[in-house]
């Protein structure tokens, strides 16, 4: 079977999305301070295709209804004209980006709730201060 016109709509826009989105549209290049931390961009990437066509007759062709008399057959064979086209969408969302430097690596994120993110943040460091508190009052109990 010949390939229909349809599969070279689909083809061109399936690599026009690949050209336009790679890893690299995701995860960004990263990008070294003068402090040697290195900070990692993160974005969000949605992708939408569609593709439709349709054969038609050419005006002026007789059909079997209008008398052709070849019991369906007419026109088979023949290639009938073609119409049809398209298109994709591609959305590019900054997420945030990816901290690291220092002995830790952090995501600070683009839109969301600053203080929940620092108190997340912050608690690993919190946890540590109070256990070293209760070991210091079990060795040294003040009664």
């Amino acid at each position: 079977m010949a390939d229909h016109p349809i599969e070279g709509l689909m083809k061109t826009a399936m690599e026009s999305i690949k050209q336009m989105v790679d890893v690299n549209t995701i995860v960004g290049d990263p990008v070294e301070t003068p402090d040697g931390s290195v900070i990692i961009p993160v974005s969000r990437v949605a992708c939408g295709f569609a593709a439709g066509g349709g054969e038609f007759e050419a005006t002026g062709q007789q059909t079997d209804q209008q008398g052709g008399g070849q019991g369906g057959q007419q026109g088979r064979g023949t290639s009938l004209p073609f119409g049809g086209g398209s298109g994709a969408g591609v959305s590019v969302q900054p997420v945030g980006f990816l901290v690291v430097g220092q002995g830790q690596i952090r995501l600070l994120p683009v839109y969301g709730n600053a203080v929940v993110d620092r108190i997340i943040d912050v608690a690993p460091q919190l946890l540590s201060q109070v256990q070293s508190m209760f070991r210091r009052e079990k060795k040294h109990p003040e009664c």
